[in-house]
């Protein structure tokens, strides 16, 4: 008889636990996606916007679902539920690189997402280690392509892998510029990094946020920035287009898409959220210590740019002939 009063507890308890738990299923909790590690930009920038977007969707919960490239995380977001209630951050690899890139893809960039707003369009930068840079008398982009005209296949630059956007970059510039230089691939971005600093490699083109606290100390002699204009970060270094070649633009960009399908009105909630939040003064600042800006976009202007870099990378890829199989 004893057992009762512990049997009826038991049954209260379990009672409560499954109240609460579908208590918690009604609430307004939104999975954002991330397809890379934790600490990051990409992902930092994630959770400052996750925090600034509760006023508006309540709570957002980051999942880091790294792998393949951001293969793994963008696939979970283009199978989700369609309901607003799950959203992804797609970046230049997931979005435009890759469908290009690997023989075989879980998923269809083109069609199986929707685009809620642009986070970041950020350039490249093509730099050099400064004391081999001084070394080689090569001070702007034009020093740097005389140089490697004069001394064909000596030159070499790093990356951060085979169909990396440095990589890419590299042979966008090697294409145009018309030069023999030597691409070296790395496993991942920091080991390149640690390459072009002990002047193992002559040149890389990293992401601007990741290069400027070396070009600010001066381990770095930054050449140019890869976009159509110059970087608010860096404004006093030129673009490679100012550098005499007219073509060249790159970018690194992320931004947040939803999976095909999601209803139109939610899609503006999220945009109306995010964008919020990117023009928030607290976000802001946040960026800026990443040194980063936020670029928030309208879901159509968004799904334009992925598709325009989509078309582009095509043939980056192909003339680069990067393959991951």
């Amino acid at each position: 008889m004893r057992f009762k009063p512990m049997l009826r507890r038991s049954v209260v308890a379990v009672a409560a636990l499954c109240l609460s738990g579908a208590a918690l299923a009604q609430q307004n909790v939104t999975r954002l996606i991330v397809p890379f590690s934790a600490g990051g930009p990409i992902d930092i920038s994630a959770r400052v916007l996750a925090e600034g977007v509760k006023e508006h969707l309540g709570t957002v919960i980051i999942e880091n679902k790294p792998g393949a490239g951001g293969n793994i995380g963008s696939d979970l977001v283009a199978k989700a539920k369609p309901d607003g209630k799950t959203i992804g951050v797609a970046t230049l690899a997931s979005h435009a690189v890759n469908p290009w890139l690997y023989s075989s893809m879980p998923y269809d960039a083109d069609k199986d997402f929707a685009g809620v707003s642009l986070m970041v369009y950020v350039p490249n930068v093509l730099v050099m280690n400064s004391e081999h840079a001084e070394k080689l008398g090569i001070q702007s982009v034009a020093d740097l392509i005389a140089y490697a005209k004069a001394n064909p296949g000596k030159l070499n630059y790093g990356s951060g892998g085979n169909g990396s956007g440095g990589h890419l970059a590299g042979e966008l510039f090697k294409k145009q510029a018309e030069v023999d230089i030597v691409h070296i691939p790395y496993n991942g971005g920091a080991p390149a990094q640690m390459a072009l600093l002990s002047a193992e490699v002559d040149f890389t083109f990293d992401n601007l946020a990741t290069a400027a606290p070396n070009i600010q100390n001066g381990k770095l002699k930054a050449l140019a920035v890869t976009t159509d204009e110059r970087s608010d970060v860096l404004p006093d270094i030129p673009t490679v287009k100012e550098s005499g070649l007219d073509d060249f633009s790159v970018a690194t960009w992320w931004g947040l898409v939803a999976p095909a399908g999601t209803p139109e009105a939610e899609i503006k909630k999220l945009n109306e959220a995010f964008v919020a939040a990117m023009n928030s003064d607290k976000a802001k600042e946040r960026f800026a210590g990443l040194l980063i800006t936020p670029t928030p976009s309208s879901p159509e202007a968004f799904d334009q740019l992925m598709q325009e870099e989509r078309t582009r990378y095509k043939q980056i890829v192909e003339d680069a002939g990067a393959r991951v199989d």
